[in-house]
């Protein structure tokens, strides 16, 4: 897949490598969008990866006294979806980030990721778009700060140098006289790409609107904007009677295209509906209802290194799986998914689709949920792993989880259900008593081809019961 894998300590160290590149390299933090890229053919001439997840620092959120919000390139979805901070100040983001994919591939995903992949369809763009952002780029030769909406230049492509990387998404934050509301159209309630999806942010004062943002993604090449329909509200007290036509003139803006996902008359409708939604959401101030107050991000924040960094010598991974010390070499260039299987010989772990889809090769790395088939194997150096078969005692004696999919019939060909029995574990750690609502959305990473998850849904709910007791 590469041929180098360089483990980065600093941003010192990562702009000299960029500067001074060996080969052709790219940048990984959590890699779910390039490790798909790369198994599908897209980086054959892929030299050097430089792997950024170490640099402290870099996974900060944070506001300065001017009121500007401060969100490093190693921050994740779940770390968004967590935020007070980017809740209180920043809700659309949240919004957007707790649409993206699974909790599995939010633990890995950062938000810098998202923008940077710039595909149209990306979820957090069109709030950050909304809110103003702007990106802080760093090189050897030093910083410079691109307005988001100045940053693409077409589909997946943006101004980003070869010898820059974003250090940081900095947001103004939301004033007490504005609120936003982000909505996406998708195939499927997770794990899906935006068919389209929008944001809109309002200033409102004594009830007239006095400036209107909406933007617009999946329905032209970059992320943009329904100048006519923001037009349109200013000076007028939100009222129901016109959401209508404001969203119809939203989608007039658009310039959709049909794909494999939808048609462009879909999308053109699915828009309209969106843009009248977002619109009653703000009117009615009902957005922070639009999720739950606590979603499950299968993250118990256990970070743990048994090797430091620096001991990587670009072979030998040094890892903790399962309670057991392992020194591997010649994985350098695979994924923890083929590490732990054909190196380690743990087959509980089962490979599936391979793209961060089915949830099947599910482990624990450092405390976090994730999907191991996108995580390359060098990320285990100096990290802690479990996979399901250190779930169970080591007496033998089953989990409450294993338990309870015993007792209520929830496994079936059973090949999916190491990566069930991974999530339920990891959100009953997370959340002791979940609600079924929550059960859903912790286990949305996870597919099952054999049931309609009705028993699999009682089995962690019998499961909870135990672990309180």
């Amino acid at each position: 897949m590469w041929k180098h894998y360089r483990i980065i300590e600093t941003t010192e160290e990562l702009v000299q490598q960029l500067a001074h590149p060996q080969g052709p390299t790219h940048i990984i933090a959590g890699g779910t969008d390039l490790m798909v890229e790369i198994r599908n053919g897209k980086w054959v001439d892929l030299e050097t990866v430089l792997d950024i997840s170490r640099i402290s620092g870099l996974d900060q959120i944070g506001k300065d006294e001017s009121g500007l919000i401060h969100i490093g390139a190693l921050v994740t979805h779940n770390d968004v979806i967590r935020s007070p901070l980017l809740r209180e100040y920043a809700f659309p983001l949240v919004q957007a980030c707790a649409s993206v994919a699974s909790p599995q591939l939010r633990n890995r995903g950062t938000v810098v990721g998202n923008l940077v992949t710039a595909s149209p369809a990306n979820d957090t763009i069109p709030p950050l778009i909304a809110m103003g952002a702007s990106l802080v780029l760093a090189s050897l030769a030093g910083e410079r700060v691109v307005p988001l909406d100045e940053f693409y230049i077409g589909v997946r492509q943006t101004v980003l140098r070869p010898d820059e990387y974003v250090r940081e998404i900095v947001v103004p934050q939301l004033k007490s006289n504005q609120a936003g509301s982000f909505k996406k159209s998708a195939l499927r309630r997770a794990q899906a790409i935006a068919v389209t999806n929008c944001c809109v942010l309002l200033t409102v004062e004594d009830g007239i609107v006095q400036q209107a943002v909406i933007t617009l993604g999946s329905v032209a090449p970059t992320i943009i904007r329904a100048p006519e329909a923001e037009a349109y509200l200013v000076g007028k007290r939100l009222d129901p009677s016109f959401i209508a036509a404001v969203a119809s003139i939203a989608a007039q803006a658009a310039k959709p295209i049909s794909d494999i996902r939808a048609s462009q008359d879909y999308r053109s409708y699915t828009l309209k509906v969106l843009v009248e939604q977002a619109l009653e959401e703000v009117m009615l101030g009902r957005q922070k209802e639009s999720i739950p107050e606590k979603i499950a991000t299968l993250d118990t924040k256990e970070g743990f290194q048994t090797h430091p960094a620096e001991s990587w010598d670009g072979e030998m991974i040094k890892t903790n799986i399962n309670g057991q010390e392992y020194t591997i070499s010649g994985y350098a260039d695979q994924t923890l998914l083929s590490l732990i299987r054909d190196r380690i010989g743990l087959m509980g772990t089962k490979s599936g689709c391979e793209e961060g889809e089915c949830g099947a090769c599910t482990v624990f790395l450092d405390g976090k949920a994730v999907v191991s088939c996108l995580v390359p194997a060098p990320r285990a150096h100096g990290a802690r792993i479990t996979t399901i078969e250190g779930i169970a005692a080591p007496d033998g004696e089953l989990h409450p989880v294993q338990e309870a999919f015993v007792e209520h019939d929830a496994v079936q060909c059973g090949y999916c259900t190491p990566g069930f029995v991974m999530s339920a574990v990891k959100l009953l750690q997370e959340i002791p008593n979940p609600n079924r609502e929550t059960i859903q959305n912790a286990i949305a990473g996870n597919l099952c081809r054999c049931t309609g998850y009705y028993k699999i849904i009682e089995a962690i709910e019998s499961a909870s019961l135990k672990v309180k007791d």
